[in-house]
């Protein structure tokens, strides 16, 4: 081959490889050929492959979704008002093993734990043993849920946000007591991982609205199969303060380059009930279109996303009526039946919707 051949492969080879390098560059910058670094959901199939295929909450959610994303149709939603709101206990994750996850870490801190145990108040001590008490006799009381926020402000007051989630990382990994085969941080409704996922290919921006410390929320998704941000997460709150700042009020102080966030100690709400509303219309601004929740505590937000709405809306309710696979209240799942009824929301059954709860690897004992 001659040189001027030679040198002209070369010059053809060259701008092929600047051209492809182009290429490259543009659909990278478009987006095409990266993926997000978050866990998925490891079921193989169809979105909802995971519930019965008859199950009618399915069909529901599948028609509502099909509808909202069908531009020109009657159900159509805009991108930027597909909003669904999920609880989380009860919801989306395990809610009594023996009790909600909160509480739970709230017993552990003060009861269990060598590094704490000896110095938690009496309040707080009084506070975990109603709970201990609860769990052991059903026994109820008044006011338990303020409590237990003020107790959780204070028993971890003075641990930064990394802090306090590295703990309850630790807790995650003790096994749950009533199942084999999963941790305390792997209680997801598999069937409800795959309902977030499914929404989010269609559009539809997923908060979870939670009555449990926002911090606690946030730890127990941390490294966890729901694909949901921190800034999307809305749960009950406590006090952020600069460790010097003392007793002086936030307008009269100024963080330094030298100051860090610690948990102040202070409970400030319980986001329950109409506190749900409240909050959602605060933080998010948009009315939702979806509501998922599991119970009275929940009753609220599903009245919110379903009323006056200017989209159309649906409210789903999840009932507890799986007591061979999950810790279920058959009573507790009739009332929601019949809740759902009254107020037009759309129940579902773990029992006879769900093809499996947490993952064939999981039983309960």
């Amino acid at each position: 081959m001659s040189n001027a051949n030679v040198e002209n492969k070369w010059k053809v080879i060259a701008v092929t490889s600047v051209c492809l390098l182009i290429t490259v560059s543009i659909l990278y910058a478009l987006g095409v050929g990266w993926k997000q670094p978050a866990e998925r959901i490891p079921e193989p199939g169809e979105p909802l492959s995971l519930w019965t295929e008859d199950a009618p909450a399915r069909q529901k959610l599948e028609k509502f979704v099909s509808e909202a994303v069908r531009e020109g149709g009657e159900g159509y939603i805009p991108e930027e008002n597909r909003i669904a709101v999920f609880d989380l206990d009860g919801t989306l994750f395990c809610e009594t093993d023996p009790n909600y996850f909160d509480y739970t870490l709230l017993v552990h801190r003060v009861l269990e734990d060598p590094d704490y145990r000896d110095r938690a108040s009496d309040f707080e001590r009084e506070t975990a043993n109603k709970i201990v008490e609860q769990n052991n006799t059903g026994a109820s009381f008044s006011g338990l849920e303020v409590d237990h926020g003020k107790a959780i402000a204070s028993s971890f007051a003075g641990m930064t946000v990394g802090e306090f989630n590295a703990y309850i990382q630790e807790f995650k990994k003790l096994p749950m007591p009533s199942y084999d085969g999963m941790n305390r941080g792997e209680g997801w409704y598999r069937p409800m991982l795959q309902v977030v996922e499914y929404l989010q290919a269609n559009g539809f921006t997923v908060y979870v609205v939670s009555g449990t410390d926002r911090f606690i929320v946030r730890g127990i998704v941390y490294d966890s199969p729901l694909n949901v941000p921190p800034r999307q997460i809305i749960g009950s709150d406590e006090t952020l303060v600069a460790p010097d700042q003392g007793g002086t009020d936030g307008l009269n102080y100024v963080y330094d380059d030298d100051d860090k966030l610690v948990l102040g100690g202070d409970f400030i709400v319980k986001n329950l009930k109409m506190n749900k509303v409240s909050v959602i219309a605060q933080e998010i601004g948009v009315q939702p279109v979806l509501s998922f929740g599991n119970s009275t505590g929940d009753a609220s937000m599903a009245e919110y996303v379903t009323s006056g709405n200017e989209y159309p809306s649906l409210a789903f309710m999840l009932c507890c009526d799986d007591t061979v696979r999950e810790n279920g209240n058959e009573t507790k799942a009739d009332k929601m039946k019949a809740l759902c009824e009254e107020f037009g929301w759309v129940s579902v059954s773990m029992k006879n919707d769900w093809k499996t709860i947490y993952g064939d690897g999981v039983t309960k004992k």
